[in-house]
């Protein structure tokens, strides 16, 4: 087996009985005429119910609308892609020379069609259990941070329409820090504006959480000074 598989699988948390089933699931279409896209659409399917599942259970009071479009707001592609990249799945894909060439493996397309693929061939491989768990492992920042009356544009986008509105470029992420073991560490996140004498800076277990938090408290800052303006 190749070492760079069994690196994944550590990942993964899971060990392949069937290792074709998980190299199917990394092999774009570029590649082969046997790909992905089949896992995916299976791990689409099941992704989407685990995701409604644990909505449906944490919020008892809320109706169907409103789990709806926070299902939408957790599975959409940017999200899917940003949990792809802290699995560093971009590194795994077997790619046909076009797509490497033009830098694919960091394409949020393919990084969140892969991450669905890989659902599909746990599910296949061990059953929904270790699907599930995989999802839920996953997804735990994103299930605690949720709140119904959210606005379902992640901080980041926020934040970047917000410098978009004022004509301003856009805010710059750094990771300044990083700590703990490699399958426990943190990352510490430092937000810049270029125009604006802001930043923030925040530490969490993935560095796409620590940029939304990072964002969340620029726009903090935003919004009291324009409240602070506004009183003048």
């Amino acid at each position: 087996m190749p070492s760079d598989l069994v690196a994944l699988q550590r990942k993964l948390k899971h060990e392949f009985t069937d290792i074709d089933l998980l190299t199917l699931a990394l092999t774009h279409r570029s590649r082969a005429a046997l790909n992905y896209e089949r896992l995916e659409f299976l791990g689409d399917s099941i992704l989407g119910f685990v995701v409604a599942e644990n909505l449906f259970a944490k919020f008892p009071d809320q109706p169907e609308g409103k789990l709806s479009r926070m299902r939408a707001s957790l599975v959409r592609k940017e999200t899917l892609a940003g949990l792809a990249r802290e699995l560093n799945l971009g590194e795994y894909l077997l790619l046909g020379e076009g797509e490497l060439k033009s830098g694919g493996f960091q394409r949020d397309s393919i990084l969140s069609d892969v991450f669905e693929s890989l659902i599909g061939a746990l599910y296949l491989d061990a059953g929904m259990s270790t699907a599930r768990d995989f999802i839920e492992s996953n997804f735990s920042a994103l299930f605690a941070e949720i709140k119904p009356a959210k606005n379902f544009k992640d901080a980041k986008s926020r934040l970047q329409e917000a410098m978009q509105k004022r004509s301003m470029s856009l805010p710059n992420y750094q990771i300044v820090a990083t700590s703990g073991q490699q399958h426990q560490q943190e990352f510490t996140v430092i937000c810049t504006l270029n125009e604006i004498a802001v930043e923030a800076t925040a530490t969490a277990n993935t560095r796409r959480l620590a940029e939304q938090r990072c964002a969340e408290l620029v726009l903090e800052q935003l919004a009291t000074q324009s409240t602070n303006a506004g009183e003048l």
